[in-house]
C-alpha cells in the first residue's frame, strides 16, 4: 500500500504541495510554542554580576501558600514567587564564612541610583542601580582607567555609562540617590567580564552603606571557595548552615535568580502565552490540514471510482489515502524542526522586546517541544487523512461516478454529531462568559468558545455554502451580467468543493475580527476602569527616593494643594485566616496616606473609616473580607511581598471592580517591605477654589526647584496606562498575526488547489468560444462569492463571542474598536481570495486549449 501511495503522490503534485505546506507551517508554529512553554516551565536566568561566584546565597523567594480545604480529599497546595526582594541579614555573612571550604564571602547590595543626562533630569536609560565596588570582583569588573573609589563622594562608572554621559575618569557627574541629586567624582572606568543586562555605577564602601535601601541587610552573598573545593558539595554545606534563615544556596544557572529575583515570573507568562496560542495553532492546523486534504480527495472522485470499479475494497482505498497523508506528514513534520526552532527564537526575542519578561531570561528548546510538534503534525495528518478516507472509501462506484456531475451527499454522522457538540460547547461557554466571568477572566472562556463555534460552522460549511449560493444567485446575476450568470451556474453545481474554499476564508476572518476587537475592547475597558478609579488631579514622582522622606511634606505645604497621599504597590498573601480563593497572584496591596486616600483614590467605602488607616491596619475588598469571614475590628495575618509576617487590624471594607480590587495599607507600613523600600508616588488633589491648571503650575514650580521630581496630570497618567496596556496587546497582536498568516496561507493553498484543478473545464470553455478574459471574469465572480460567504460567516462567528465578551468586561453589548479594522480585514480577505483564484486561472488559460483539455483533473 505504501508503494501505491508513493506512486499516486507522483501524479498529484498540487495536492501534495498544498497539504505539505499546511503541515510544515503548522508544525513549525506548534514547535515554536512548545519551545516558549519549555522556557517558561524551566526558566533559565544565567548569572551576570555574580558570574565569578560559584555559590551564591540569597533570600528564598519561594513561598508555599496555606493549603486550601485542609484535612479533606480536596486539600490543595500552591506555591508562588514573592514579588519583592527577600533580603538577608548582613551578619549571616560570618556564618557562611565559617563553613569549611569557603575562602571569601562578598555581600552584594543594589542601590537605587540614576544619572541625569542633562539639567532637565532626563535619566540615562539602564543606569538604575549602583553597587559597592567590593562586589566588582564577582562579575568580574576590571579597571581600564583610574582607580577604585576609596572615599565618600567617589564613583567608578562602567564603560557604557561613561559613554552615555560623556564623562571620563577625573571628571564629575550628578547622580540621583537617596537624599537628592549629588555630585560625585569619577575616579575610574571599569569594563565587565561579560555582557550585562544593565549598566552600573560603583560607590565606595562608605557611600554604599549610607545609601542602601535596607540598613543591615544585603541582597545576596557571593561565595568564593578555596582551591579544589567542589561548588556542589560546598553549596549543600552552606544550605544546611543557613537553613533557618530563609536563605537558599544557588549554583550554576540558578545563581541568576539572586540578581534578578523576579525574572522567573516571566516563565509563568510564557507558559500561559504558549498554552493559549499553541492550542490555537493546533486547532487552526487541524482546520487547515483537514480542509486542504479533504479538497484534494474530493478532486480525485473519478480516480477513486475507477479503483472501486476494478475491485478495490473500501478498506484498501481508505488505507491508500491514509498512507498518502502519513507520507506527507512525516516529510513535513521532520523538515519543520529547523524552522520551528528559528521561529521560537524569533518570537522569544520579540516578546522580550515588548517587555513581557526581563531580557535576562534565556530561551532554550530541546527535543521535547520538537517531538511534541512532530506528534501533533502526524496526528493532524492522520486525523485529516482518516476523515477524508472514510468519505472516499465508503462510496459505491456508481454513486462516485454520479457525484462527478452533481454531488449531493455531505452530511455524515461524523459531521452531524461533532458539529452539534461543538456548537453546544460554544453556546455553553458564551453563557458562562456573560453570567459568571468578569474582567480578565472572561478571556479564558471567550477564546475557546469562538474556536468551537468556528469548528461547528466548518463542519456544516457544505450545507451553509449551498444555501448562501442560492441566496446570492439573484443579486450576483443582477450586478455582474453574463459572467455572474455563468459563475453562479458553476457554483450551483460545485457547491461542495466551493465549501472547501470558504472554510479557510471564514477561519481567517473569524480569528482576525475576534482577536483584534478582543484586544481593543479589553484595552478600552481597562482604560475606563482605571480612569474611574483614579481621583487624584496630579501625581508627583521622584527619582531620588525623597517620596518617603520629605517630598510628601513639601507637596502638602504648597498653596492650592487640598490633599496629598503617598502611593506604593505590592502584593501579599492571607495566612490567618486562610483564603480559600487565593492563588499565586495573592492579594493586591496599595500603600496610601490614610487621611488623604478618600479624596485621592476612588474607593467606595462599604464599612469602617479610612481615616483609621494608621500603623498596622488594612482596608479589605468586600469579596476578600467575606471569604475570610472577617469584619471591621478583626485582625488578620498577612505575608507581605518580602516574606515578612504581620498582624493587621481591619479598619474598613471597600467595594471596587474585581479587576481593580486592592487592599489599602498605610504607605509607611507597606513601603519598607518593598524592594525599593520607599513610596514611589504622591497623589495630589486641588484645594477648593483651585483649578487643576493652577495646581499643575504650582507643582511644576516644585519640580523645577527639585532635581529628579516629575509631575503628571490625570490625562497623562491615563494615557501612560493605556500605552502600557497597548504594549501588552502588541504581544497578542504578534502571535495572532502569526496565526493569521498561517490561516492566510491556507486560504491561498486551498483556492490555488481548487482553481488549478479546473484546467480541463477552462479548456472546454475556450473551445466553446470563451475568450481568456471571459474565463477570468467568471472566475473573478466565483472568487468574490467565496470571499463574501467566508467573510459573512467569519463575521457572524466572531460576533457570536465578541458580544458576550464585551458585555462581561465593559457592560456593553457592542465591542469597542474603530470600524477601519473591520474594513481592512474584509479588504485583505477579498484581495487574498481574488489573487489566489485569478492567478492560477491566468496560468491555466494562457497556454494552448488542446493541452489544457489533455490535463489530468
Amino acid at each position: 500500500m505504501l508503494r501505491l501511495a508513493l506512486s499516486t503522490l507522483r501524479f498529484r503534485k498540487a495536492g501534495f504541495t498544498a497539504t505539505f505546506i499546511a503541515l510544515l507551517v503548522g508544525t513549525a508554529i506548534v514547535m515554536a510554542c512548545g519551545g516558549l512553554m519549555q522556557t517558561g516551565i524551566s526558566p533559565r536566568v544565567p548569572p551576570q554580576r555574580l558570574a565569578e561566584a560559584p555559590v551564591v546565597v540569597a533570600g528564598d523567594q519561594h513561598y508555599n501558600l496555606p493549603p486550601t480545604n485542609p484535612g479533606t480529599e480536596d486539600e490543595d497546595h500552591e506555591s508562588a514567587t514573592l514579588p519583592e526582594r527577600v533580603r538577608l541579614d548582613a551578619s549571616l555573612g560570618a556564618k557562611i564564612a565559617a563553613v569549611p571550604g569557603v575562602a571569601k564571602v562578598v555581600p552584594d547590595v543594589s542601590i537605587p541610583a540614576t544619572l541625569p543626562a542633562d539639567p532637565d533630569v532626563k535619566l540615562v536609560r539602564g543606569t538604575a542601580l549602583g553597587h559597592d565596588w567590593a562586589t566588582a570582583e564577582l562579575a568580574p569588573y576590571s579597571l581600564t582607567d583610574g582607580r577604585a573609589p576609596q572615599r565618600s563622594g567617589e564613583v567608578v562608572l562602567d564603560q557604557a555609562t561613561a559613554a552615555a554621559t560623556g564623562v571620563a575618569s577625573g571628571g564629575s557627574v550628578q547622580i540621583a540617590v537617596r537624599g537628592g541629586v549629588r555630585p560625585f567624582q569619577v575616579v575610574g572606568i571599569a569594563v565587565a567580564g561579560g555582557k550585562m543586562a544593565s549598566d552600573a555605577v560603583f560607590f565606595s564602601h562608605e557611600d554604599a552603606l549610607a545609601l542602601t535601601p535596607a540598613t543591615g541587610q544585603v541582597d545576596a552573598f557571593g561565595v568564593l571557595p578555596t582551591a579544589g573545593t567542589d561548588p556542589a558539595a560546598l553549596s549543600t554545606q552552606i544550605a544546611n548552615a543557613v537553613r533557618d534563615q530563609h536563605a537558599v544556596a544557588l549554583t550554576g544557572v540558578a545563581r541568576g535568580t539572586a540578581e534578578f529575583a523576579q525574572a522567573s515570573d516571566g516563565g509563568e507568562i510564557l507558559v500561559i502565552l504558549a498554552a493559549v496560542f499553541g492550542g490555537l495553532a493546533v486547532q487552526v492546523a487541524l482546520f487547515v490540514v483537514a480542509s486542504t486534504l479533504g479538497l484534494s480527495v474530493q478532486q480525485r472522485r473519478r480516480e477513486v471510482a475507477l479503483l472501486r470499479a476494478v475491485g478495490a475494497t473500501p478498506k484498501q482505498v481508505s488505507r491508500m489515502i491514509t498512507a498518502e497523508s502519513m507520507v506527507i506528514g512525516v516529510l513535513a513534520t521532520v523538515l519543520a524542526a529547523f524552522p520551528g526552532e528559528l521561529l521560537g527564537n524569533w518570537l522569544f526575542d520579540r516578546l522580550s522586546g515588548f517587555g513581557v519578561f526581563e531580557p535576562v531570561l534565556a530561551y532554550h528548546q530541546d527535543w521535547i517541544p520538537t517531538a511534541a510538534g512532530v506528534l501533533v503534525g502526524l496526528l493532524s495528518a492522520w486525523g485529516a487523512g482518516f476523515v477524508a478516507a472514510r468519505y472516499a472509501g465508503r462510496t459505491r462506484p456508481v454513486e462516485a461516478m454520479q457525484e462527478l456531475v452533481s454531488p449531493k451527499r455531505w452530511l455524515t454522522s461524523f459531521r452531524l454529531w461533532w458539529g452539534i457538540g461543538s456548537l453546544i460547547g460554544g453556546v455553553a461557554l458564551a453563557y458562562l462568559t456573560i453570567t459568571v466571568m468578569d474582567g480578565p477572566l472572561a478571556a479564558s472562556t471567550a477564546g475557546p468558545a469562538v474556536t468551537l463555534v468556528a469548528a461547528a460552522v466548518a463542519l456544516f460549511a457544505p450545507g451553509i455554502t449551498r444555501l448562501m449560493v442560492a441566496v446570492l444567485r439573484v443579486p450576483v446575476r443582477a450586478v455582474s451580467g453574463l459572467s455572474g450568470y455563468l459563475a453562479m451556474a458553476n457554483a450551483r453545481v460545485r457547491w461542495l468543493p466551493m465549501s472547501g474554499a470558504v472554510v479557510p476564508v471564514m477561519l481567517a476572518t473569524t480569528l482576525a475580527v475576534f482577536m483584534l476587537y478582543f484586544q481593543t475592547t479589553q484595552v478600552e475597558s481597562a482604560k475606563q476602569k482605571y480612569a474611574s478609579n483614579l481621583s487624584a488631579d496630579a501625581v508627583v514622582t521622584s527619582s531620588t527616593g525623597d517620596v518617603g522622606t520629605g517630598l510628601l511634606d513639601k507637596v502638602r505645604s504648597l498653596p492650592g494643594v487640598g490633599t496629598a497621599s503617598a502611593y506604593v504597590t505590592s502584593k501579599g498573601y492571607n495566612e490567618k485566616p486562610s483564603d480559600s480563593g487565593q492563588d499565586e497572584d495573592g492579594l493586591a496591596l496599595t500603600g496610601v496616606t490614610g487621611d488623604a486616600v478618600a479624596k485621592t483614590r476612588a474607593a467606595e467605602l462599604a464599612s469602617g473609616s479610612l481615616n483609621d488607616l494608621q500603623g498596622n491596619t488594612i482596608a479589605l475588598p468586600v469579596d476578600n473580607a467575606n471569604r475570610l469571614h472577617v469584619k471591621v475590628g478583626d485582625e488578620i495575618g498577612l505575608r507581605l511581598g518580602d516574606g515578612a509576617q504581620v498582624r493587621l487590624r481591619v479598619v474598613a471594607t471597600l467595594r471596587s471592580a474585581p479587576s481593580f480590587a486592592t487592599a489599602l495599607m498605610p504607605a509607611g507600613t507597606l513601603a519598607p517591605h518593598t524592594t525599593d523600600g520607599i513610596a514611589s508616588q504622591v497623589l495630589v488633589t486641588a484645594a477648593a477654589g483651585t483649578s487643576v491648571s493652577q495646581l499643575m503650575t504650582t507643582l511644576d514650580g516644585l519640580a523645577q526647584a527639585s532635581p529628579g521630581v516629575q509631575v503628571a496630570n490625570r490625562d497623562t497618567l491615563t494615557a501612560k496606562f493605556v500605552q502600557e496596556q497597548e504594549a501588552n496587546a502588541w504581544v497578542n497582536y504578534l502571535v495572532v498575526g502569526m496565526i493569521l498568516l498561517y490561516a492566510a496561507i491556507s486560504v491561498v493553498n486551498t483556492l490555488v488547489l481548487s482553481t488549478a484543478h479546473r484546467r480541463r473545464e477552462f479548456g472546454l470553455q475556450r473551445l466553446a468560444g470563451s475568450s481568456r478574459g471571459q474565463v477570468l471574469g467568471v472566475m473573478a465572480v466565483e472568487g468574490m462569492v467565496v470571499a463574501v460567504i467566508g467573510v459573512v460567516l467569519g463575521t457572524a462567528v466572531s460576533l457570536a463571542m465578541l458580544v458576550p465578551f464585551s458585555q462581561a468586561v465593559s457592560d456593553s453589548w457592542l465591542p469597542y474598536g474603530p470600524l477601519w479594522i473591520y474594513a481592512v480585514v474584509v479588504l485583505l480577505a477579498v484581495v487574498v481570495s481574488m489573487v489566489a483564484t485569478l492567478f492560477p486561472t491566468w496560468l491555466a488559460v494562457r497556454g494552448k486549449t488542446s493541452i489544457a483539455m489533455l490535463s489530468p483533473e
